[in-house]
């Protein structure tokens, strides 16, 4: 819940121009998608494995695990455009916190399938 809400404050704040400052890259933004929602899914499956005490691989799980951080991706998007005018509202937006969510979701599965062949 905490880092929601810290993703929720980084993606409505407005931030100063850094534009031509060298300290950013173009698509720096994007990175930063999805770095925040690679680090979602990852504390939700650690929930998820906290919360049941072993490494169960359940495909619902994870269809859970996308839809949600894809509905808190699309809500920070509406928001952006509809409240936070001072922020772009972006489909790459979007779709970076998706590939975020993928790369985690890829991560627990490999991860599950190496603790699934241990045992």
């Amino acid at each position: 819940m905490v880092w929601t809400v810290i993703i929720l404050i980084f993606c409505s704040i407005k931030l100063p121009d850094t534009h031509g400052s060298g300290l950013f890259f173009e698509g720096f933004d994007k990175l930063v998608h999805l770095g925040f929602f690679f680090v979602l899914t990852v504390l939700l499956f650690n929930g998820k494995i906290t919360y049941q005490h072993n490494y169960n691989y359940n495909t619902l799980t994870i269809l859970k695990i996308i839809l949600i951080t894809a509905s808190f991706g699309g809500v920070i998007e509406f928001l952006q455009y509809n409240f936070f005018t001072y922020r772009s509202a972006e489909w790459w937006d979007f779709g970076s916190d998706m590939i975020g969510v993928m790369m985690a979701v890829f991560s627990y599965v490999l991860l599950h399938k190496a603790e699934y062949s241990e045992n």
